[in-house]
């Protein structure tokens, strides 16, 4: 093998996530996880490594808003392709979508395994230097019983030659990407890369995994992931103001909160003159001591004429996942006088919620009225204010 071997990652993250939705509906892999989306966790992970040319995440045919609502941007970061059915199929995704520029190794993780570790992938890609894959295990330290009929006990199992399966595998390109198209053609059921490359007859070692390297499977490895991180990274809590008001012009609806309300006029701006977005956006923004919407989607860029005011929420929120910060509450009080606000309410909780990843138990919509003073009780315009509360790691 090389000195320097090109490196991809294929992260197959196109599950449903059923076991553990509980009450969610939510995909795992989108869910938070202490303010991060697990997926974000993960791909920010393999792309802290220096040596690993590529990572592509392989994800749901129903899942590109969710995926995109994630705000990633890295140069080293592919396109997400569509995967199939299966986690076999997803994969064979993945494999064809670097085919046509092949890396020397490419290593296959689950994207609900978010805490991956530096270790484990040098282990990995060490192991591959006499053998065709590589495995990362840990021992299996509970004794294990084998049963016939499900109800009792048929044997015991010699532990010692037990070991719990992990990823990412590491595999020679060309021998897993042949093997997985052979094997498609044979069954799609396989449940590992391990277990194809087994089937195919390819050598693969064993490597040493990590017992942190958890993938979050029942809604409980939730709560369990949530104290391994509040164990490792010290956070301090940040709050930033946000304020926004537009003028009204002609129209029949004005659109709060990302839902339109019908109305005898409609707010005026460069964008869709969502006051409720625009507020919390800024909010976030300064929480993150990070500038403006004006400073990262200025208007006079044409691009943002007409605009979903969830552009510029979903890139704040983004921002803090990024900087491994988690989005405590965001609070909103609107000022107006029309429309009315109580009936929609519900709404916009719901769909803010959706918009920055987090529950709607986190998000606060009020409303007020100006008392028919000023311009507002003119009934001219619309104003919000707004509140963001957030975590991020220390720094200093």
């Amino acid at each position: 093998m090389a000195d320097h071997p090109r490196i991809a990652v294929v992260v197959v993250a196109g599950g449903k996530g059923e076991r553990a939705a509980g009450a969610d509906t939510v995909p795992k892999q989108y869910r938070p996880l202490a303010g991060q989306p697990v997926l974000a966790r993960t791909l920010s992970g393999f792309l802290a490594q220096d040596r690993i040319e590529r990572v592509l995440p392989v994800i749901g045919a129903d899942h590109a808003s969710q995926y995109a609502s994630l705000g990633l941007a890295h140069p080293r970061l592919m396109p997400p392709v569509t995967g199939g059915g299966t986690r076999q199929s997803s994969t064979l995704a993945g494999l064809d979508a670097l085919a046509s520029d092949p890396p020397d190794i490419v290593l296959i993780h689950d994207g609900a395994r978010p805490f991956i570790e530096p270790d484990v992938i040098a282990n990995v890609i060490a192991a591959l230097d006499d053998a065709d894959g590589a495995l990362p295990v840990t021992l299996v330290t509970d004794t294990i019983k084998r049963s016939l009929d499900g109800k009792t006990v048929g044997g015991t199992e010699d532990r010692t030659q037990l070991f719990a399966a992990q990823t990412p595998q590491g595999f020679r390109f060309g021998a897993i990407y042949d093997a997985h198209r052979r094997a498609i053609a044979y069954s799609d059921s396989f449940t590992d890369d391990a277990a194809i490359a087994e089937w195919a007859h390819l050598r693969v070692a064993l490597a040493e995994g990590s017992t942190r390297n958890i993938k979050i499977t029942l809604a409980q490895d939730f709560a369990r992931a949530e104290r391994m991180i509040e164990g490792e990274t010290p956070m301090e809590t940040r709050t930033g103001l946000g304020y926004d008001v537009h003028a009204f012009e002609d129209g029949d609806h004005v659109i709060l909160g990302n839902i339109k309300i019908p109305h005898t006029a409609r707010l005026k701006g460069h964008s869709d003159a969502d006051v409720v977005l625009h507020a919390l956006s800024d909010a976030l923004y300064g929480a993150l001591a990070d500038g403006d919407i004006g400073k990262h989607f200025p208007p006079s860029d044409m691009q943002w004429k007409g605009a979903d005011s969830s552009i510029f929420l979903e890139h704040a929120a983004g921002l803090v996942h990024q900087r491994g910060g988690r989005i405590v509450h965001l609070d909103t009080t609107i000022v107006c006088e029309h429309p009315r606000i109580g009936p929609h309410v519900e709404s916009m909780r719901t769909r803010i919620a959706e918009i920055v990843s987090i529950s709607p138990s986190r998000v606060a919509v009020k409303a007020t009225t100006s008392e028919r003073l000023g311009f507002i009780g003119r009934e001219e315009g619309i104003a919000a204010h707004a509140i963001a509360t957030i975590e991020l790691p220390r720094s200093d």
